[in-house]
């Protein structure tokens, strides 16, 4: 019964790191997406910082990345720039395995 034990614990140990690893990488991934956009928008310094911030926080609006698209979406689209739909999930696609790239170096 110990090796059953210590084999469901180790699972469970990894799966929470697994799903910690990922929120993690979807933070930084909206980070860095909101970094992004903020450029597009003409923010820098601080004001790009709390833009980044607000694309982080748009992320707990619902389950799945849809929300954090649509944030950026229509503040660029409220801005009056022509960026497609398309450049942004790309780019989402994009940031998420630069984001994955750099936890992975952080330990």
């Amino acid at each position: 019964m110990s090796q059953f034990e210590d084999r469901q614990k180790g699972q469970e140990a990894k799966f929470t790191f697994d799903a910690e690893k990922k929120f993690k990488a979807e933070a930084r991934r909206n980070k860095l997406l909101g970094i992004w956009a903020a450029e597009l928008l003409g923010l820098t310094g601080d004001e790009a910082k709390a833009y980044a911030g607000e694309v982080v926080a748009a992320d707990f609006e619902e389950a799945g990345d849809e929300d954090v698209f649509r944030k950026v979406s229509s503040d660029l689209k409220a801005k009056g720039l022509s960026v497609g739909d398309d450049v942004i999930r790309q780019k989402m696609l994009q940031l998420v395995q630069v984001a994955n790239e750099q936890i992975a170096t952080e330990g």
